[in-house]
């Protein structure tokens, strides 16, 4: 087995456990980072649009009432069932689901007006090759719009970052930072257009509950956080329950044009 076929099985085990939990989640289910995702396209009854790494579909069921359809696609299968029951709940008969990574979208060129990505990308083994994909599979013209947690830049302030969300999720790969980004798209063959930023606030108990982190990897991020110099504490906020809050970041970026 491969390291990519062990860390997509890996993705699978790991969400395909907690797919409800996914689904139901307030913290994915609504905030103003998905808001601004899903106005990206909202005015554009002709689109098509592909969900990538769709989790548990809020992007989608965010989306489709707006634009002529959407492909919700994930690694997860148990995941994209329920997302796929949700659609159906809501009466979204324009939203499909497909199963596939992200660095191998079983799609033609130029098949998609936009590409949409929220909470995903710190899971992908290869983004510049997601990228990539991405790129091939955008319409001349068409956009990508990336949401995800970054990290502020700093290599104190990433390191304790990675240590918590690894040990939380083993299926995590890393949090780039917004220079990362800018450069990977720019590689890739995008124009990456100005960020927009949120500080989100992550309630520990429910971060860890939603993906089953064990109790004694939990109390290790605890350890972590309580042990942490105070920059790290200052600015993720740690709480005394170890809650805390994350730098996320949105950027649109287009093929062949300014964004």
């Amino acid at each position: 087995m491969s390291a990519s076929d062990s860390h997509e099985t890996q993705v699978d085990r790991q969400f395909g456990a907690r797919a409800a939990d996914y689904v139901a989640s307030a913290v994915h289910g609504a905030g103003a980072d998905l808001e601004a995702l899903a106005a990206l396209c909202r005015d554009a009854p002709y689109a098509t649009v592909l969900d990538l790494g769709c989790g548990g579909g809020h992007v989608g069921y965010a989306v489709a009432p707006h634009v002529r359809s959407v492909t919700a696609l994930d690694l997860s299968q148990a995941m994209l069932d329920a997302v796929g029951s949700e659609a159906a709940r809501r009466g979204l008969t324009n939203l499909v689901t497909r199963r596939a990574a992200a660095e191998s979208l079983p799609f033609a060129d130029a098949s998609f007006d936009w590409v949409l990505t929220r909470y995903s990308a710190h899971h992908w083994t290869d983004v510049p090759a997601a990228l990539r994909e991405a790129h091939r599979v955008l319409k001349p013209g068409g956009r990508l719009g990336v949401v995800d947690v970054i990290h502020p830049g700093s290599p104190l302030l990433d390191t304790h970052l990675q240590s918590w969300e690894l040990l939380r999720d083993p299926s995590h790969v890393r949090d780039y930072s917004e220079g990362e980004w800018r450069a990977m798209l720019a590689e890739a063959g995008f124009v990456p257009g100005p960020a927009q930023s949120w500080r989100n606030r992550m309630e520990f108990s429910s971060w860890i509950a939603r993906m089953g982190t064990p109790v004694a990897k939990a109390a290790m991020i605890r350890t972590l956080q309580e042990e942490a110099p105070d920059a790290v504490r200052a600015h993720y906020a740690v709480e005394g329950d170890g809650s805390f809050t994350l730098d996320v970041m949105m950027v649109v970026a287009e093929v062949d044009g300014v964004a």
